[in-house]
């Protein structure tokens, strides 16, 4: 199902800035039970994001209203917002524009993630980096083509998701997932100053563990090699919402302390 600014559609105008430059960004919620699950943190994701690429401000309670009106009947799924700029604009130029739009979708929910939280995933690593930009770091806006690219080459393996670096060989990453390490005590997540998404899970897990006795945690820019002697890997995001990593190429890994930790605090 898909709606525009409030209607129930699937055409857009080709004149949309969404569709002439990506020029937008995006959120994506887990529905459960009829319910948008951190509903107000995507729309606070949304709002940050907004501001960030300087688009114009959304009418952020009727957007609210909109979204549990699309999930009221649906006992679990997937729910997308994208805000555009809008229509209008000379080129590049967004003088004259008249937005934003506001264009939602809904659709079910990716069965294969119940039988990951249980087994496990391979990562595999991508031949595509992230370009370095601190301007549009964290933001999950529309030019989505590096991740596109990823896929592709994913897609060609039998991995269940992939392992990004950026161009300076740090780690960033999966394709549509944030990472975790532990060593010992010690847990660790990529410094996303310059590439990557900040994304709600891992906001999320990032607060839950700088309230823990249990582990410290530091945010780190590593490079793969790192990984070799971690105890324990996990992959989040607003959907999965936690994956444990069983194997990355030939390294592999049986730990459990972070992921039964925060399965008591981030499902």
């Amino acid at each position: 199902m898909y709606w525009i600014n409030g209607s129930a559609q699937n055409m857009i105008s080709v004149a949309d800035r969404a569709v002439q430059f990506g020029d937008g960004c995006f959120t994506t919620a887990w529905v459960k039970q009829g319910q948008v699950q951190r509903l107000d943190a995507h729309l606070n994701r949304l709002q940050q994001a907004v501001a960030a690429l300087l688009m114009p401000e959304c009418d952020w309670q009727q957007l609210k209203a909109e979204m549990q009106e699309a999930a009221i009947h649906c006992s679990e799924g997937v729910l997308k917002v994208i805000l555009s700029r809008g229509q209008g604009g000379r080129g590049y130029s967004s003088h004259g524009t008249v937005g934003p739009t506001r264009i939602m979708s809904l659709s079910d929910y990716p069965q294969h993630y119940h039988a990951c939280r249980e087994q496990g995933i391979e990562l595999g690593l991508s031949p595509v980096t992230l370009a370095r930009s601190s301007l549009l770091a964290g933001i999950k806006h529309l030019n989505r083509l590096e991740q596109v690219m990823i896929r592709a080459h994913l897609d060609k393996t039998s991995c269940h998701e992939a392992l990004v670096t950026d161009t300076s060989g740090a780690i960033v990453e999966c394709c549509a997932a944030n990472l975790f390490w532990r060593k010992g005590a010690k847990v660790y997540t990529p410094d996303l100053t310059f590439a990557g998404v900040n994304g709600l899970m891992r906001q999320h897990i990032i607060e839950v563990l700088s309230q823990s006795a249990e582990f410290s945690l530091e945010i780190v820019a590593e490079k793969l090699a790192t990984l070799e002697n971690a105890e324990e890997i996990i992959v989040c995001n607003a959907l999965m919402p936690i994956l444990p990593v069983r194997k990355i190429e030939n390294w592999h890994y049986n730990g459990s302390k972070l992921l039964s930790f925060l399965q008591a605090h981030c499902q």
